[in-house]
């Protein structure tokens, strides 16, 4: 019995240390890409083919992967030198005008990540690392700019921005912090090295923008060399040639000049300066134990702040993407001494101007109040988020306790100015309320459907709509979103989260049904149902409001044909009663009955006809969903909703 049980663990030894020996089933293809073996996959192969961390897909003869949230077309698959040739999805050849949809950067690539940026090669006596990748970044600017430190190379006409002017760095060396003032960063992605070989960390004036295209039309490789063989080896591994069998590094194995240099200076060298390694051992066992007494010390007395660590360490990680980080002295600068105060509740907000003669929003974090979580939700959500209808957040202070986000300035400040209770608030008209509303529904299903994961903003509410100098909507404040993947409906969540008077009752209510998408749904109907009812004609008969709820007033009104809309034309007339039927339906109880953004959209832009009137909207259902005590998201919201429905 033992016999055998060695003899079987002899052979599973054996097998794991052949690099080609496991998971073999015969090459699939698609499109152009012909070999598709070891350690590749695709989705539609049978379940013990490759390795399940290098799934592919095939789309319209297209060999597909998915990278870091972001979708690539493979080009080529070398098996020889274990790289894989990787195209932007939004790049295509031919046409500069196409530029790559995801970012993407060295700093991606973390150790136990199924690819690596580096690529391996071998002789007979020696194996080599090479870095294949470098940085290209674009840039708007609001006025021509000459980087004199920076090269760069004009993107235009290839670029159109309209009033703006495209530049593109194509460097080893992406640092534009210091460029912050002067322009925005777009995009960040990678080239591939051939093209670096032209410039190293310089750009060289008579390259175009049309050459560099050609390189991303042509993709970047990556490798999978370091991450599915040199797992457990400390120094690397190589490919012995005539075995095919991977052997981990050792100081005397085979390795190239540079890396033995590196091993010498950081593993002998400390050794040899010491003529006697007892006293070496000695005084690295004093100097750490001094250093194990400081570090628990620190700790115990910086325990409070640890949420601060976590903070730091997610912008260390994601150190590639944009917004910039600012200094507080930059802040200070930014704000001249913190002088205009705009407002704010949670943290105060200043008006500030960049160095571009950008105006901006700077809103300082009350670090007594803040939450880590939020900061990371705002930074990371709106960081990389581009559209029309979600505020740009500009650029983020972190240095501890001082805390600071960026915006883009909206002079028209937010929504709940023109439609709240308040004395003296701007009344708006139909037309406006009727774009501000499918502004607002554009936003949410960009979030919802738009990007490369389901983004729920959980707190639509008139004080997170800002208005811009044209009265465009711009969501803001993600403190409260959560992020699931695109395929999945269903969102799990230890406590209910956001504004009471705007939160969907599946976040009170367990037995109406799971947490979705269709929360932010339900929040965005009763937005815009405040915004009918600050239209004071459209309740004028309602003398006794505040002992119904309001929805059900409006349904009754409108099943009876009686709905008073006076003083409008017979357009506004048209678009007012399409708002109040499309919100009764965003406001439904059960979940079927909501529609998803895109139906929303749809029956905005639609005609009246096509609208039908929903179910009588249900007040309460039966059973009310246990709370986290542990964990608190509700904030209380004022809104003339809330008081009618008292």
């Amino acid at each position: 019995m033992i016999r055998e049980t060695l003899i079987f663990v002899f052979l599973l030894v054996s097998q794991s240390c052949n690099a080609f020996e496991t998971n073999r089933c015969a090459p699939s293809a698609c499109g152009n890409i012909r070999n598709i073996s070891y350690p590749f996959r695709l989705e539609t192969d049978s379940i013990n083919c490759g390795d399940h961390r290098y799934n592919l897909s095939c789309e319209n003869d297209s060999t597909v992967l998915n990278l870091y949230g972001g979708k690539y077309y493979v080009q080529a698959i070398n098996y020889h030198n274990f790289t894989i040739r990787l195209v932007d999805a939004g790049v295509r050849q031919h046409d500069c005008s196409s530029i790559p949809r995801f970012p993407l950067s060295r700093y991606h690539f973390k150790k136990g990540d199924p690819y690596s940026d580096y690529n391996y090669n071998w002789s007979d006596e020696e194996l080599s690392y090479s870095l294949s990748l470098g940085s290209i970044v674009f840039l708007k600017c609001q006025n021509p700019v000459n980087f004199s430190l920076y090269p760069h190379m004009d993107a235009a006409p290839c670029i159109s921005t309209g009033l703006n002017y495209s530049y593109v760095m194509v460097t080893r060396c992406p640092w534009v912090s210091n460029l912050m003032d002067l322009c925005s960063v777009e995009m960040m992605t990678l080239i591939p090295s051939a093209a670096l070989d032209y410039y190293s960390c310089h750009v060289e004036k008579n390259v175009s923008f049309n050459e560099i295209h050609k390189y991303l039309a042509f993709g970047f490789e990556i490798s999978w060399f370091d991450s599915l063989y040199c797992v457990n080896c400390t120094y690397g591994c190589y490919l012995e040639n005539n075995t095919n069998h991977v052997h981990c590094i050792t100081y005397k194995g085979k390795i190239d000049i540079g890396y033995r240099l590196r091993v010498a200076v950081y593993y002998w060298l400390p050794i040899k300066i010491l003529p006697n390694v007892g006293k070496f051992f000695a005084a690295r066992t004093l100097i750490g134990a001094l250093l194990l007494v400081a570090f628990l010390t620190y700790k115990w007395r910086r325990r409070h702040l640890s949420g601060y660590d976590a903070i730091e360490e997610f912008l260390q990680n994601h150190n590639n993407l944009m917004p910039i980080r600012y200094s507080h002295p930059d802040i200070k600068k930014i704000t001249r001494g913190f002088k205009e105060k705009l407002g704010g509740g949670f943290g105060c907000v200043y008006k500030g101007k960049l160095r571009s003669g950008k105006v901006a929003a700077i809103k300082i974090l009350n670090s007594s109040k803040a939450n880590g979580q939020d900061f990371i939700n705002e930074v990371a959500t709106i960081g990389r988020i581009h559209h029309a209808n979600v505020v740009q957040l500009i650029g983020f202070c972190f240095e501890r306790s001082k805390q600071a986000l960026i915006y883009e300035f909206m002079p028209n400040g937010s929504l709940n100015n023109y439609i709240g209770r308040q004395e003296g608030s701007i009344s708006l008209s139909w037309e406006k309320l009727y774009e501000i509303s499918l502004g607002v529904a554009h936003s949410i299903e960009y979030l919802h459907e738009g990007c490369d994961m389901q983004i729920l903003h959980f707190d639509i509410k008139p004080h997170n709509v800002l208005l811009d100098e044209n009265f465009t909507p711009k969501i803001s404040d993600f403190g409260l979103a959560k992020f699931y993947p695109t395929k999945g409906n269903i969102a799990s969540l230890t406590a209910a989260r956001g504004t009471i008077g705007y939160m969907a009752p599946e976040l009170f209510y367990k037995n109406i049904g799971r947490v979705s998408y269709k929360a932010d749904v339900y929040s965005f109907g009763i937005l815009m149902l405040e915004m009918a009812d600050k239209r004071k004609n459209v309740n004028s008969l309602a003398e006794h409001l505040s002992e119904v709820y309001y929805p059900f007033w409006v349904h009754d009104q409108l099943s009876s044909g009686k709905l008073p809309i006076k003083d409008t034309t017979e357009g506004e007339n048209i678009i007012a009663r399409k708002m109040i039927l499309t919100e009764l339906w965003c406001v439904q109880m059960q979940l079927c009955d909501r529609p998803p953004m895109k139906k929303v959209i749809e029956m905005l832009e639609g005609d009246l006809e096509s609208l039908q009137l929903p179910p009588r909207p249900i007040l309460f259902p039966a059973t009310p969903v246990t709370m986290d005590k542990g964990e608190s998201s509700l904030e209380l919201g004022s809104s003339s909703l809330i008081e009618n429905s008292s």
